[in-house]
């Protein structure tokens, strides 16, 4: 299922079922797409960021591929962004998995001194901490006034993103860094206490415990020792944008929000926003909603062959000198994916 959302989403999402149809077709496979409505659209459509017959699509549906959601056309009244953490919501999702790579070519667009090699994954809880916490409000007048968010986690919230970020790591024979603020947060100490509980599944990977301000410093400075990363809502989401920064562009990273294991159904978006000043202009950078159809056909399909084909292809792709705007090319969203298809077809 397809939601294409608001501003560049309809572009990027297009270029995604242009190249998958390339891809398909050429394995001799049969794929059905439906689409929907989300965020500003979809108020513009029904009133509601998320409306009932959305719902029912998803239900009769398996993964998602999401454009972008948000916008100041929408700045008053129901938000768009609501549509999106309610979907995450309704379907259980609680892991997002934010791959970041510097990929060779864009070596010159990281402000790294040493970008050569850099390649991470972020797993970023979803349901818990700040964003979701009650109570939250605001209150009083003047100089009294107030504004409280709540930040809670619950155990099996923590214990269920720290097993999947040991298994990650276990699987690619590599540290697991566990990012809090313990020496702070109540709930960062809970955090620590779970993920000492769940390495003894996990004798092989080594841990390393990060506070969160440290970390986003040697993030930058050292990105090479982040190789599986786990953390929660808030952090996660923070530093998952620096890491954006560190490949060259926003527009280079796809993300999955998933739960379980691999085989089931998962919401698959770029990490960018809607970027609603360029939206209509044919310069939005695909390779983000690329990435995250990349990582629909990993998890909720597991087909790696034909991850693999799109992945190499975009590699290819910008390794042979295509670029859009934001990583300092002059393609636009139509010619770079033209460029896709046709590493795809050689």
């Amino acid at each position: 299922m397809v939601l294409a959302g608001d501003g560049i989403g309809p572009e990027v999402t297009d270029a995604a079922l242009r190249v998958l149809d390339v891809v398909v077709r050429r394995a001799g496979v049969a794929v059905e797409v439906t689409t929907g409505v989300i965020g500003g659209a979809a108020i513009d459509a029904t009133g509601e960021p998320l409306p009932a017959v959305t719902l029912a699509q998803v239900d009769r549906n398996s993964p998602v591929l999401l454009g972008a959601v948000g916008g100041p056309r929408w700045a008053k009244g129901p938000r768009p962004e609501a549509g999106l953490l309610e979907l995450r919501r309704y379907m259980g999702l609680w892991a997002n998995l934010r791959p970041f790579e510097v990929f060779a070519g864009l070596e010159d667009q990281s402000p790294l001194k040493r970008p050569h090699g850099i390649k991470g994954l972020i797993i970023r809880e979803l349901t818990g901490g700040a964003y979701f916490g009650e109570p939250r409000g605001r209150g009083g007048e003047g100089e009294q006034g107030w504004a409280l968010d709540t930040m809670i986690y619950h155990r099996y919230e923590i214990e269920r993103i720290v097993r999947l970020g040991f298994q990650y790591a276990e699987r690619a024979a590599v540290p697991l860094t566990s990012i809090d603020k313990a020496n702070v947060l109540e709930s960062s100490r809970l955090w620590r206490e779970t993920v000492e509980q769940v390495r003894e599944d996990f004798p092989a990977v080594m841990v390393q415990h990060r506070l969160v301000d440290a970390a986003a410093m040697d993030l930058v400075i050292h990105s090479d020792q982040f190789q599986v990363v786990v953390t929660e809502n808030l952090f996660g989401d923070i530093l998952s944008d620096l890491a954006g920064g560190l490949v060259g562009s926003l527009g280079l990273l796809g993300s999955s929000s998933v739960s379980g294991q691999p085989g089931t159904r998962g919401l698959f978006e770029p990490v960018h926003g809607s970027a609603p000043d360029i939206a209509g202009q044919g310069l939005a950078n695909p390779v983000g909603a690329l990435l995250s159809l990349v990582g629909l056909m990993r998890w909720s399909w597991q087909d790696d062959a034909l991850a693999d084909a799109i992945e190499i292809a975009v590699k290819e792709a910008l390794r042979s000198g295509a670029r859009t705007r934001d990583i300092g090319g002059s393609d636009s969203t139509e010619s770079f994916t033209q460029a896709v298809i046709k590493q795809l077809q050689t």
